[in-house]
């Protein structure tokens, strides 16, 4: 890759890395990285209103140079027309539902703090809430997403990576 896009959204399946991705985005091109939990998540697990989040993500998406590492269908159109480059993350089930359960696990035994000092529960694992069960209710919805921006991009530009040696292979590029 001869220059690195300045405006990139990494996008994915629950469970399938996109934070970790898009940190290591970060790290590699001097981009800043913006975690969405942290710009939608309150503490307590409360959910910033959806205006307030539009407000949020559109006040990172005016600057010139930024990593995202979702984009919301609330706020889906505040991000595409600014991105330059989609890496979506198209992997398997099995392989994302598996990091998704060892993250929430360890995360339930250590009580890491994440965006915006929450912590994660067994308890709150096996809620009618829980992230394993988003995970099964939108798995399939952002799959088509990705491969319908892969045959159509949104923007400039979509790389579709379906195995973490070829997301890897990218990233090593940059």
């Amino acid at each position: 890759m001869t220059s690195t896009p300045d405006r990139i959204v990494v996008y994915g399946v629950t469970g399938s890395g996109k934070s970790t991705l898009a940190a290591r985005i970060a790290e590699r091109t001097g981009l800043p990285y913006h975690s969405v939990d942290d710009l939608t998540w309150q503490p307590g697990w409360v959910q910033v209103p959806d205006e307030e989040q539009r407000r949020r993500i559109a006040e990172v998406c005016a600057g010139e140079r930024w990593v995202l590492d979702a984009a919301y269908s609330r706020w889906k159109d505040v991000v595409l027309p600014r991105t330059q480059l989609i890496v979506g993350l198209d992997y398997p089930r099995g392989l994302s539902l598996g990091r998704l359960l060892r993250r929430t696990a360890v995360r339930s035994v250590t009580r890491e703090r994440i965006c915006n000092g929450n912590v994660e529960s067994f308890r709150q694992m096996f809620s009618a809430d829980s992230i394993i069960r988003w995970h099964f209710a939108s798995f399939a919805r952002k799959r088509a997403t990705i491969r319908g921006w892969a045959a159509e991009p949104p923007c400039p530009s979509v790389l579709r990576m379906t195995s973490p040696r070829q997301t890897r292979r990218w990233l090593e590029t940059l």
